[in-house]
């Protein structure tokens, strides 16, 4: 079962203090923010959007007007809340929670422009220490977000917390390929072609050289859904999609 310590984390490859990671982590995400969207399409081939959309789906959010909350954890730009919303019917509301204020800050621009801004409140604030009551969401999401939080089983522990009895936890988060093949091929891909690609793009190869580092220390999905038991979490399970790259978790408070 994987554990995490109190004392230690990691940033990439390099083990950190957990008070250390996060401000290493919004300045990541500082630099490119403004380049985001068109970095995950370039990185993914337009896959992310299809991995988003099968997120969205499995959340299955009501299209009547009965009330539904949602809340989007590390959803800065409002990807899995805009997407939730253009499916929901008019009782959908959403929370988007992020630590970083420039993503939140595309956010709120892409809602406006959606005509959304009614239905999706952005809030800034940290996945471990949530600024909301008890059992006040029907749903919490968090899609590529997770890896990168300092204390893992704290934010999972505050997802829980928040959630309504009956509400489900849903994490997209990149896995470990399991094809025999594929696994070499994407290991070439994530740490030669990603950081140039980042260079690039955004200016910033180190940056992308982070994020692929900390694919490759988040824990195997057998062990992620332990932790999400530990965290009070039911009924976990896992679906592993193209070839093992990614991995969507769900979890229910009962």
């Amino acid at each position: 079962m994987a554990q995490q310590a109190d004392d230690a984390t990691h940033f990439g490859f390099k083990q950190v203090p957990p008070g250390d990671k996060q401000g290493l982590v919004d300045a990541v995400f500082h630099s490119v923010a403004h380049r985001y969207d068109l970095m995950n399409d370039l990185m993914s081939g337009g896959l992310h959007r299809a991995w988003k959309a099968a997120m969205v789906a499995t959340l299955n959010p009501p299209r009547g007007d009965r009330p539904f909350a949602l809340l989007d954890l590390a959803g800065g730009t409002g990807d899995i809340a805009l997407r939730a919303a253009g499916q929901a019917g008019s009782g959908f509301r959403a929370v988007v929670s992020d630590i970083n204020a420039d993503m939140l800050a595309i956010g709120r621009e892409r809602a406006a422009t959606a005509h959304l801004d009614e239905r999706i409140t952005f809030v800034e604030g940290n996945a471990e220490q949530l600024g909301f009551g008890d059992r006040q969401f029907d749903a919490v999401t968090i899609a590529f977000g997770i890896r990168n939080v300092p204390r893992i089983n704290a934010a999972l522990k505050e997802a829980h917390r928040a959630l309504k009895p009956g509400g489900r936890f849903l994490c997209l988060e990149f896995s470990h390929v399991d094809l025999p093949g594929l696994d070499r091929i994407y290991e070439l891909y994530s740490f030669n072609v990603i950081p140039a690609l980042g260079r690039v793009v955004t200016g910033d190869a180190d940056a992308y050289r982070y994020l692929v580092e900390s694919i490759r220390q988040f824990p195997k999905p057998s062990d992620f859904a332990a932790m999400m038991r530990d965290s009070g979490f039911a009924r976990v399970h896992w679906q592993a999609m193209s070839g093992g790259i990614v991995a969507l978790h769900s979890g229910w408070r009962l």
